[in-house]
């Protein structure tokens, strides 16, 4: 009887957590077919249905595919790609003969939900920028006079590179040259049409570069100490929240804080060269299958935790003939042959059998940011010495906060910040005052970090300083020095 209550209990929770789960974001792929052994466009479509993906997103328009996502109930995302750009800017009738051949012709039998207008404008070569909101505008005119304005958004993937700063998230902000000419006419197009801003993030890229510096567990959705901001008062848990919220800063800061965002591309490569650090299959199952549990529970982000956000996962298929480095023909979710690369959850019900993580959302800031890292050791928690830090104990219960030996330039961002931003007391540290002497950057840093941390009333996390921190429990000794105890 007991073991049937159990059960019972099991049942019913199991059954809210998916009622919970149906209110989550929504998790679409990228279509990419630049290769020479990928399967018919009509096998791919009964892939999608068999996998429960239900959006999909393609570079181009190609009949193959749309004729092949007919009565599928998929919803599509097309493209006009960037070399098109100009006639659409400059030729209405362009846009409306483009609009009729490759959406009036499909609509609506295939579902064509949006229309991407160029692809990372910003960065193209030939500089396609200047044509980019006319096209925009032209296009909609042409779903205008098909009465097809309502039902299929206009956008243009952004890359991070659009932005002027991303780090920290609250300091996010557009290059100045893009503000005037480009973002703020975009974003008032996409407020008229009730549209929204399609980015591309890709958090590998960024730990790829920094990997000394950013966490692997931070990168991955993996438990971590998190990375606070002290600028919005947020602690981030994984680096993608904090990409998305940089360009969520970045739009407030502009006045545009009301439009929706949608990723429209992010991945991870499950192979790489071999100075593409933290390319391998463990690692894109970790960051894909965390991230498509984080969305379909609708997490959101620390800046807007309730927003629903829709992520299109780059790229259904490894795709051979690409060049560049090897990680660009390994993003795939599917081999050719229609195998998975790796087991992840598509839908809520795959979740069941997920044993993903799920890190926070966001909690408060009680420690400095210094740089993006998340963890001060190797596996990404917060280090400290082997004494254990005694509330009450050691006769007197209380701790001091120092530096370790580690390189400079983190020692010195730590000293600068506490000394700055941090509102330590580092008169003492100045040339000829009490504390000056021993003059090393191990022992100013170390004053200053206390200072802080007493500051803070000692609190839990509050001595981490970019992991270059950590808390004793004995006086530390630095020349004649005497470090405060409380404020």
């Amino acid at each position: 009887m007991a073991t049937l209550l159990i059960s019972s209990i099991s049942i019913l929770l199991f059954a809210a957590i998916l009622i919970s789960l149906a209110d989550g974001g929504s998790i679409g792929v990228n279509y990419g077919r630049i290769g020479g052994d990928l399967p018919s466009a009509f096998k791919v479509a009964k892939l999608l249905k068999s996998q429960g993906i239900n959006r999909v997103k393609v570079y181009d328009t190609d009949p193959a595919v749309l004729r092949s996502l007919s009565g599928t109930g998929i919803k599509v995302t097309v493209n006009l790609p960037n070399e098109l750009l100009y006639a659409a800017s400059k030729k209405p009738s362009f846009a409306r003969g483009w609009i009729r051949r490759n959406v009036v012709a499909y609509y609506p039998h295939t579902q064509i939900e949006s229309i991407a207008v160029g692809n990372e404008v910003f960065v193209d070569p030939k500089n396609t920028t200047a044509f980019l909101i006319s096209a925009m505008k032209n296009i909609h005119q042409a779903l205008v006079n098909y009465k097809l304005d309502s039902v299929i958004k206009l956008s243009s993937p952004v890359a991070l590179s659009a932005l002027q700063n991303s780090y920290p998230s609250s300091a996010g902000s557009f290059r100045p040259e893009l503000i005037e000419p480009v973002f703020k006419p975009m974003f008032e197009f996409l407020r008229e049409t009730g549209s929204y801003l399609m980015v591309n993030a890709y958090p590998f890229f960024a730990y790829e570069s920094n990997s000394d510096v950013i966490s692997l567990d931070y990168s991955l959705f993996r438990q971590n100490p998190g990375v606070p901001d002290a600028g919005n008062g947020l602690r981030y848990f994984n680096l993608f929240d904090a990409q998305i919220d940089a360009v969520f800063a970045a739009m407030s800061a502009l006045k545009y804080d009301d439009i929706p965002l949608v990723v429209s591309e992010t991945g991870w490569p499950s192979k790489g060269d071999d100075n593409e650090i933290g390319a391998s299959l463990e690692n894109a199952a970790a960051y894909n299958g965390n991230l498509i549990k984080r969305i379909l529970t609708g997490a959101g982000t620390p800046l807007r935790p309730k927003a629903n956000l829709t992520v299109f996962l780059f790229a259904l298929f490894n795709e051979n003939k690409k060049t560049g480095p090897s990680s660009e023909r390994n993003y795939g979710l599917f081999y050719p042959n229609m195998q998975k690369v790796y087991n992840i959850p598509f839908t809520v019900e795959d979740l069941k059998n997920f044993r993903g993580e799920s890190s926070p959302v966001t909690s408060p800031v009680v420690s400095p940011v210094t740089s993006p890292v998340a963890g001060g050791g190797e596996d990404g928690r917060v280090v400290r010495d082997s004494t254990p830090v005694k509330r009450g104990g050691n006769g007197s219960g209380q701790s001091w906060c120092v530096a370790k030996d580690v390189e400079k330039g983190k020692l010195q961002s730590g000293l600068d910040y506490a000394c700055g931003k941090g509102g330590a007391d580092c008169r003492p540290i100045q040339p000829g005052s009490t504390c000056y002497d021993p003059n090393t950057l191990q022992a100013h840093a170390s004053f200053a970090y206390n200072s802080y941390y007493q500051k803070m009333g000692r609190a839990e996390g509050a001595c981490y300083f970019d992991g270059s921190a950590y808390v004793v429990t004995e006086p530390p000794q630095f020349g004649k020095c005497e470090f405060p105890t409380g404020y």
